[in-house]
């Protein structure tokens, strides 16, 4: 399938961006974890165990800056980074309970805050959901779409 971009990918990239800022702005006066660090957090929790680079390609980035985010985390006794058993070049993730505590405490709240301010807002954020979750699939490579 080939995809014609009628402005929906641009305007879709500027509304993750928006998003990106809004949330960095709500956590730069915590003294806790970065928005950065609770995404991080959040996605492994979602996959674990992951290998560094199934986590890097489930948040986008490169498997070097994912190491480079790892590191502090790994210091704070957040995330717990092993060989694989199965490939010793590889490494595992996991959050450690101390890691999906402040997860919990930090992302969550962030989360719900933000789906409660848009439904407060008249928007239809399970249905938003639901699409962008279906045009995820729609464009992801697994499928075959090219882009």
């Amino acid at each position: 399938m080939t995809l014609v971009d009628d402005g929906l990918a641009d305007l879709l990239h500027r509304v993750v961006m928006l998003l990106g800022e809004n949330a960095r702005r709500r956590t730069e006066d915590t003294d806790g974890l970065t928005y950065s660090q609770i995404r991080l957090l959040g996605t492994l929790e979602e996959i674990e165990p992951a290998t560094q680079h199934r986590l890097a390609q489930a948040l986008s980035v490169s498997d070097p800056a994912i190491s480079r985010a790892l590191r502090p985390l790994e210091a704070d006794g957040l995330v717990q980074i092993t060989v694989d058993p199965e490939h010793a070049r590889r490494r595992l993730v996991r959050l450690t309970e101390v890691g999906r505590k402040a997860f919990h405490a930090a992302g969550k709240p962030l989360y719900d805050e933000f789906r409660a301010g848009l439904i407060a807002a008249g928007f239809p954020y399970e249905r938003y959901l639901e699409d962008t979750l279906r045009l995820a699939e729609i464009l992801s490579p697994d499928q075959g779409t090219r882009r």
